[in-house]
């Protein structure tokens, strides 16, 4: 639990670094597939900004984050409850048009990715969409603040959906990190649908 660890200690300093990050050329990718006043899922949702964005926006959202203390944070930020659950152990029953996945599967380990995202395939409506970001690259690691980390390249997360999942690949794409660090952070931005029964 090194991940969570960390961010439950540094919950402060994250969402004071990640709240006014500026993600609207994301938010429109996903958002134009997504109907308007839909259901989403902010699936780890740190600070709670793509939360707070798309309520503004007339979304119905409910949030979820692994950090507890994350998890108040953005709670009183969005000024309603923000589950805390790792992602392993939630259970929604509720189906939403979207799911926002924001640099937070990348927490996830590459064994236990699989379940997880077929688990969160039965709260999709049909043809109900799924953003997901990942750090590029092809390694599993874990950081200097002992954080794991579980990259992809374009060739990588196509094979993985493709061989581990009912999910159709709508679009793949490489963005610029927004945090302003040195190291020349690279994300791989995939959005998914459910195939239609």
């Amino acid at each position: 639990m090194n991940t969570l660890d960390y961010y439950n200690k540094n919950s402060e300093e994250y969402f004071n670094s990640t709240l006014n990050v500026d993600m609207t050329n994301t938010y429109k990718e996903f958002l134009k597939l997504v109907p308007e006043g839909g259901k989403i899922l902010d699936l780890g949702c740190g600070s709670g900004r793509d939360s707070m964005n798309f309520m503004k926006l007339g979304y119905e959202v409910t949030a979820v984050d692994g950090s507890k203390e994350l998890a108040k944070k953005a709670s009183a930020l969005l000024g309603k409850e923000v589950i805390a659950s790792t992602f392993e152990e939630l259970e929604l029953k509720e189906k939403f048009h979207g799911i926002w996945a924001c640099a937070s599967l990348l927490h996830i380990k590459r064994e236990d990715l699989k379940t997880v995202l077929n688990n969160l395939y039965n709260n999709l409506e049909d043809n109900g969409v799924f953003y997901m970001s990942f750090k590029y690259g092809e390694k599993e690691y874990v950081d200097d603040k002992n954080r794991y980390f579980n990259c992809f390249t374009d060739e990588s997360i196509i094979s993985f959906i493709n061989e581990n999942t009912k999910y159709n690949i709508l679009g793949l794409y490489i963005t610029e990190d927004k945090l302003g660090r040195v190291n020349e952070v690279k994300w791989l931005n995939l959005i998914c649908n459910k195939k239609s029964v």
